[in-house]
């Protein structure tokens, strides 16, 4: 019993000399600490200062912007879309204002679109390949356009491999189909039979319900030919 009492009184003394160590170090350290505390407290208050007055009015009124140049994009009218009409921005005019907004964000997939529909390819890979796709239809989309692109630069390696990434990111029977034969297609032009035969094949195969299913076969016994003669030589 003596024995127990001793080591309680061991314990005890222990926690004792514990807690004074903790007083002394909170004693010796205390204006430390407490400017530590007091940056930390005016950290989050200027975190969610910035959230509340700047970044989401910000973001609100980027929105508003984006409004007029989106109706221009939907009349084809190109140009405003993309520059404005002196009274209202443009997309380019948004990503430079507010580019850390959603819609300085989604102004660089219209200015990328805009940009490849008037042949301007360098200029539309430098947006498409800076927005930051939040959507399931948008994301695959901006891969595709990319591979058009580097399509018409010739660069068909980099073509094929955005067509195959939109496909893998698209997973549907409306998109995914169409993005590989995109991948098929540019596979021929490099003379690479096989890689386009397999890509066709996985259309038939994975996707045949869909509308690029409809006519494969003539693509597949295409390239089968082309590999046929290619092996005879």
């Amino acid at each position: 019993m003596a024995k127990k009492t001793d080591k309680t009184q061991e314990n005890i003394q222990v926690v004792e000399e514990a807690l004074s160590k903790t007083e002394m170090f909170l004693e010796k350290h205390q204006q430390t600490i407490l400017y530590g505390l007091a940056a930390v407290v005016i950290l989050i208050g200027v975190y969610f200062g910035y959230e509340r007055f700047i970044r989401q009015p910000k973001a609100r009124e980027a929105q508003e912007q984006m409004f007029i140049a989106e109706k221009y994009w939907e009349q084809d009218s190109l140009n405003l879309a993309l520059h404005g009409d002196n009274l209202n921005l443009g997309f380019l005019d948004i990503i430079s204002s507010y580019r850390r907004t959603p819609a300085g964000n989604l102004a660089r997939f219209y200015a990328g679109h805009i940009y490849l529909v008037q042949g301007e390819y360098l200029e539309a890979i430098h947006h498409l390949e800076r927005f930051k796709a939040r959507d399931p239809m948008a994301g695959p989309t901006a891969l595709r356009m990319l591979g058009d692109a580097y399509l018409e630069l010739n660069d068909h390696a980099k073509a094929v491999d955005y067509y195959l990434k939109a496909a893998k990111e698209a997973n549907n029977e409306a998109l995914t189909p169409e993005f590989l034969l995109r991948a098929g297609m540019t596979y021929e032009i490099m003379q690479d039979w096989e890689r386009a035969h397999d890509t066709y094949t996985r259309i038939k195969k994975d996707y045949p319900n869909s509308h690029r299913a409809n006519n494969i076969d003539k693509f597949i016994a295409r390239v089968a030919l082309y590999m046929e003669h290619g092996h005879q030589e």
